[in-house]
């Protein structure tokens, strides 16, 4: 896994053949690492719903939105596209919002693993592909029942 953060915040996480370099500033600082490294590995380990992590995104246009929408959608839930191109401000821009989760800087901190089609089709995931959205989703779901289950009073 490659990590990288400006003074702003995180810019870039990648996964695999995907973590070869970066195209923007030099690493900030060793804590900023630090703390995303281990509110990743806490999402991993089932501790972690939410990041509260600085983030440094470019531009701030439809696809900034976009993301931003998306790291919006609650744990173990699903948006369509066009739910998410709704949620930033164009309902039309649903091949907008797809393209938003092509170029998601922050797989897993921004979830696009969480957006699916209308017909709750899964697509592409630039974060490892169609196994490891699956994956995602399938690990949200045992988080969640497995929290759930003393409130149903299940061991």
């Amino acid at each position: 896994m490659t990590i990288a953060a400006s003074e702003r915040g995180v810019y870039h996480i990648a996964f695999g053949e995907g973590a070869a370099g970066h195209d923007r500033r030099e690493v900030s600082s060793r804590a900023m690492l630090a703390l995303v490294a281990r509110q990743m590995e806490e999402y991993f380990d089932g501790d972690r719903m939410d990041f509260d992590l600085p983030l440094d995104l470019p531009g701030d246009g439809f696809r900034t939105r976009a993301w931003r929408a998306i790291a919006a959608i609650p744990y173990g839930e699903t948006w369509s596209y066009g739910h998410v191109a709704q949620a930033a401000g164009n309902p039309l821009a649903y091949r907008a919002a797809g393209s938003a989760c092509r170029t998601n800087p922050l797989p897993v901190v921004i979830p696009c693993h969480r957006v699916i089609g209308a017909d709750k089709s899964m697509h592409g995931y630039t974060g490892g592909g169609l196994d490891t959205k699956r994956w995602l989703l399938a690990h949200e779901a045992r988080v969640i029942g497995e929290a759930a289950a003393p409130a149903l009073g299940r061991n």
